[in-house]
């Protein structure tokens, strides 16, 4: 059995998404889903009948909303989010979303073919949250080797600016 890379990330818009203040990022979101899309080791992403997950009601808050999707390594993933225009949208975040209160990111294990639900990336973020890094789940300052490797977590030294809300 193969293994896949799932990550959900979560963010609290700081207006709804047709405020003015977001029409920035809500701009760039169709860009952003074709590079993820057309990146090496991009396997899926959560999306609704619009092309992307902003319209998926995760929680009560309408401006909750979640980013999540499956890449063949760990490495794609970061390479994308680090090494892409991506990360251009990822350092502006202070401006469009709210600071969050704990972990806003999260990576797990998935066996190939397999698509998380928006659950199973909640439930690993609280774990995340309540237990820090585990095997279970992890970051990419503590990236944990596949189910099927033995090994310590590794540090993949993210961009700090993107990383970090300080």
């Amino acid at each position: 059995m193969g293994w896949h890379i799932a990550q959900i990330n979560v963010a609290t818009a700081v207006e709804a998404l047709d405020h003015p203040q977001l029409a920035d990022f809500v701009a760039q979101l169709d860009a952003v889903n074709a590079l993820a899309d057309g990146s090496p080791g991009f396997v899926w992403r959560l999306q609704s009948d619009s092309g992307n997950a902003t319209d998926i009601q995760a929680s009560a808050d309408p401006r909750f909303i979640v980013n999540m999707s499956v890449w063949a390594d760990v490495e794609s993933l970061f390479d994308f989010a680090y090494k892409s225009a991506h990360r251009l949208v990822m350092a502006r975040r202070r401006e469009w979303f709210q600071r969050p209160e704990g972990a806003y990111q999260v990576l797990w294990w998935v066996p190939e073919g397999h698509e998380p639900t928006v659950e199973d990336g909640l439930a690993k973020l609280a774990k995340l949250n309540a237990e820090g890094p585990t095997a279970e789940a992890f970051t990419f300052k503590a990236r944990f080797p596949q189910p099927d490797k033995i090994g310590e977590p590794e540090d993949m030294r993210p961009e700090p600016y993107c990383v970090g809300w300080e």
